[in-house]
């Protein structure tokens, strides 16, 4: 489905990715897991458009998509939910799921989008009681959970998750990533960008380490778990 080709990214003078390589197939999660600067954000944002590589191709359905826009890229079914949720403080939890479906919007479309937001509801009860309540005033396991209820009512082929584990509660982590299994057995193909390498290994199906722009460690995740270096460096 997604194919990365010796992708190079530099921001001023500073190379962020350097000759990274990778293939995502169909209903697949794959985990790229990394500190803080290794380029996994950078990666996620080239795959989406919003910044543009010095080298290298990415390939969706067998075609480049490096020249097209964000929002064409997001018309292609790749739809991002970025690190920090960024979901829209001042409108409700109703509004900002269905900005979400904007590109969808139209009468066709209108059934579809209605069945999609009841289906987000059932998959994230906590809104539905939510609906009428600013999406700032939310906690921030509510926030994550809106962003990926809006994320996902734009129907993504390819889904970008970055970071959604990121400073949520043990309790609530183990939520998110019962509900990234859940997606996953529905047939979601996910680019999943963790810090928490342990649980990003647990549910996905092949994982690559990045460290410093380039992919150091790569393989079947459950090997990984097992790789002494992976241990040591992100497992504990």
């Amino acid at each position: 489905m997604l194919e990365i080709h010796g992708i190079s990214a530099h921001y001023g003078g500073v190379r962020a990715l350097d000759d990274v390589s990778f293939k995502l197939d169909e209903e697949e999660i794959l985990a790229l897991i990394g500190g803080n600067g290794a380029g996994k954000t950078t990666l996620l944002n080239l795959i989406s458009g919003i910044i543009k590589p010095s080298r290298g191709n990415i390939i969706f359905k067998g075609k480049s998509i490096l020249s097209l826009s964000p929002e064409k890229i997001v018309e292609l079914g790749i739809i991002q939910v970025p690190e920090g949720r960024h979901v829209f403080g001042p409108l409700t939890v109703r509004e900002n799921l269905e900005l979400g479906a904007y590109r969808r919007r139209g009468k066709k479309n209108k059934k579809k989008i209605l069945d999609d937001f009841e289906y987000i509801l059932a998959l994230f009860p906590v809104l539905e009681k939510r609906l009428k309540q600013r999406a700032e005033t939310l906690s921030g396991g509510e926030q994550q959970m809106l962003a990926i209820g809006r994320a996902l009512m734009g129907k993504p082929i390819l889904l970008l998750l970055d970071e959604p584990s990121l400073g949520l509660a043990p309790l609530v982590v183990q939520e998110i990533i019962s509900i990234i299994e859940k997606l996953r057995n529905e047939g979601t193909t996910i680019l999943l960008v963790e810090q928490n390498a342990r649980a990003a290994l647990k549910i996905s199906h092949r994982a690559y380490v990045l460290e410093t722009g380039k992919v150091r460690v790569q393989g079947k995740s459950s090997e990984l778990m097992e790789n002494e270096a992976v241990k040591k460096a992100y497992l504990g």
